[in-house]
This record gives structure tokens, C-alpha cells and sequence, in this order.
């Protein structure tokens, strides 16, 4: 099992930048594809981006492209999402979830990831 605890959110006007992290316990860290996910008032959990266990492969949602950037550091067991350019609609809680498989079909879905944090509110002032 993994423990994950996100950090980093908070009150950022639009256009401004905020990097989210996700610290894991366990010593399996690298045996994970990391994702990150988010959730807006009233809306369904959605896909934000995710990277492969080493880090070479990374993929995003069209909406964040281009903005927001994923990377990890598996020696220090954490994950970050860098988010630049960020508008309104980015506010929403942002959770990390790992999972063990990269598979295409299913990489962006919620059931590709077994373990989630708790979640950090990031909100956007317009």
C-alpha cells in the first residue's frame, strides 16, 4: 500500500502559478504511475495528467496542456504538478493517485488508480 498526502494549494489570481506536491509513503514509490485528478463544485472527478514510473512518459488533458507540467523525484518519494497560467475554471481540489499499470485505454480514468490523497484546494481569482 501507498500513503499519499497532497500540499501546495491555496489563492492564486489568474495567470499566476502554483506547484502542487504529493508525498508518498513506502519504499515502492517508483513501482508507480502517479496521476493527478481534480474536482470542481457539482462536477465529476476529471483527469489532469499523469507520468510513468521513471518519468519518461507523461500525458494531460487538453485543458491543462501546455500549462501545467507533472514531474517526480522518486528519491524523495514525491510528485509535483507545476501549474502555470492558471484561469477560474482551474479552481477545484486537486488529488494525486498512483496506480501500477499504464495502460492507454484506461490511463485517464479514475479505475487506472488505487490509492488516493486527500486532496488541496487550489482556487483562481479572476
Amino acid at each position: 500500500q501507498v500513503q499519499l498526502v497532497e500540499s501546495g494549494g491555496g489563492l492564486v489570481q489568474a495567470g499566476g502559478s502554483l506547484r502542487l506536491s504529493c508525498a508518498a509513503s513506502g519504499r515502492t514509490f517508483s513501482s508507480y504511475v502517479m496521476g493527478w485528478f481534480r474536482q470542481a463544485p457539482g462536477k465529476e472527478r476529471e483527469f489532469v495528467g499523469t507520468i510513468s514510473w521513471s518519468g519518461g512518459r507523461t500525458d494531460y488533458a487538453d485543458s491543462v496542456k501546455g500549462r501545467f507540467t507533472i514531474s517526480r523525484d522518486n528519491a524523495k518519494n514525491t510528485v509535483y504538478l507545476q501549474m502555470n497560467s492558471l484561469k477560474p475554471e482551474d479552481t477545484a481540489v486537486y488529488y494525486c493517485a498512483a496506480g501500477l499499470i499504464w495502460e492507454i485505454a484506461i490511463i485517464r480514468t479514475r479505475r487506472s488508480y488505487n490509492y488516493w490523497g486527500q486532496g488541496t484546494q487550489v482556487t483562481v481569482s479572476s
